[in-house]
């Protein structure tokens, strides 16, 4: 018979004769089921949050894109058109042309960059779901599509053809710029605004869209060279295999194949230091709520000395008279930290059905239930509690059992 769990089972759910130790006992029980709790809502809402901070990668970002290991372009012949053509995995492409700018409207200056894409760049992003106001530019046509903030920066509207915008790009070469080489030293484009684009608040004041030749023409480059390319790969596709396939179709220039989380590495791995704070600031509380059980171990152990005794009398060994209090202590942490998680799951579940926090009066609080949250609150949790309750049961002592 296992009696050390049946007595440890018997100890917990028991009141003691002394009001006092069931006072910190059930503070030590509430404070297991707060802290996990606590940590699972926060691990909910950081997940909800990140999501929703990286929802505009779905609708911005290709699945993959070939930019130059070094310099600012790559070389894009016929061949490789064709190449990529018969590329298994593969449902559109898209070449771009990309540079820095220099904006200029009715005396206000911006700094962003211009993006040239092909006809082929809307089968590649779905610019629907990015365009805020009025439509996409025409191909062929003196036309941009900017972001919002750009807009508000340049107080600029849409379709003014009594003052155009005015895109300035340094030529190619040397030497300092003056007032008597300063016409030659930019080529300028005059262009219509055709709509609005709203993704976050960094890319809205980042990019100008246009046609891709007037891109290539502003910037003065050769036909068979290209910025970027980006792909939209078939559901089924191996991404593996297609950036192996990309790599010998281009092989000879040196070139990177970045996926949606490669492009924007820099936010992912922003967000997930974020994560990992978040989930150490709050173990550590759970580690001072868990203090808690080890106080009312040892309490419970100076209370049970009578019992202790009889039992080590009766042929208890010291390890099964610690083991009791060990396995109590682990008992009431697992369960505590499971009756939290529950309750997380429920206040989780209530705010993605019912929202009750609201970062603005339309925009409730992001949060999303996973899986992966359930299992590392309860296994920090579990091991917490049974590193806790070592340290507790550690203090029966031969002593005490004189």
């Amino acid at each position: 018979m296992n009696y050390p769990l049946y007595i440890a089972k018997h100890y917990l759910f028991s009141k003691s004769s002394n009001n006092a130790i069931n006072v910190i006992t059930v503070i030590a029980a509430i404070g297991v089921v707060v802290g996990s709790m606590s940590l699972f809502i926060v691990l909910s809402a950081f997940s909800g949050l990140k999501d929703f901070s990286l929802q505009f990668t779905n609708v911005f970002d290709s699945d993959l894109k070939i930019v130059p290991t070094s310099g600012k372009t790559l070389r894009f012949t016929d061949a490789i058109s064709d190449k990529l053509e018969k590329t298994p995995g593969i449902e559109a492409y898209s070449k771009i042309i990309e540079e820095r700018a220099f904006l200029q409207y009715k005396g206000k200056n911006h700094i962003a960059y211009i993006k040239g894409v092909d006809s082929n760049y809307v089968n590649v992003i779905p610019v629907d779901s990015i365009l805020f106001l009025s439509n996409w530019f025409e191909p062929g046509r003196n036309e941009v599509v900017i972001g919002t903030n750009t807009s508000l920066k340049l107080s600029i509207g849409i379709n003014d053809y009594t003052s155009l915008l005015e895109i300035y790009v340094p030529t190619p070469g040397t030497g300092q710029i003056t007032e008597l080489n300063i016409d030659k030293a930019f080529n300028r484009e005059r262009v219509v605004v055709a709509g609005f684009y709203e993704v976050n608040e960094d890319v809205n004041s980042k990019y100008v869209f246009s046609d891709f030749e007037l891109a290539r023409s502003l910037l003065g480059l050769d036909e068979d060279v290209v910025s970027s390319l980006e792909f939209k790969l078939i559901p089924a596709a191996n991404e593996e295999d297609v950036k192996e396939t990309l790599k010998e179709i281009f092989q000879g220039q040196e070139i990177q194949i970045k996926n949606r989380i490669q492009q924007n590495d820099a936010l992912y791995k922003m967000l997930n230091t974020e994560n990992i704070a978040v989930y150490l600031i709050f173990t550590l509380v759970l580690i001072i709520a868990l203090f808690n059980v080890i106080g009312s171990i040892i309490m419970m152990i100076l209370d049970k000395r009578k019992n202790i005794k009889t039992l080590y009398n009766l042929g208890a060994t010291l390890q099964n008279v610690r083991k009791i209090f060990f396995l109590q202590g682990t008992l009431m942490t697992t369960l505590g930290g499971i009756l939290g998680i529950l309750l997380g799951v429920l206040i989780v579940w209530i705010q993605l059905k019912l929202p009750f926090v609201y970062i603005t009066s339309s925009l409730p609080y992001p949060v999303k239930l996973k899986l992966i949250n359930v299992l590392v609150v309860f296994a920090t949790i579990s091991l917490l509690g049974v590193i806790a309750s070592r340290i507790a049961s550690s203090r029966v002592k031969e002593s005490l059992l004189d």
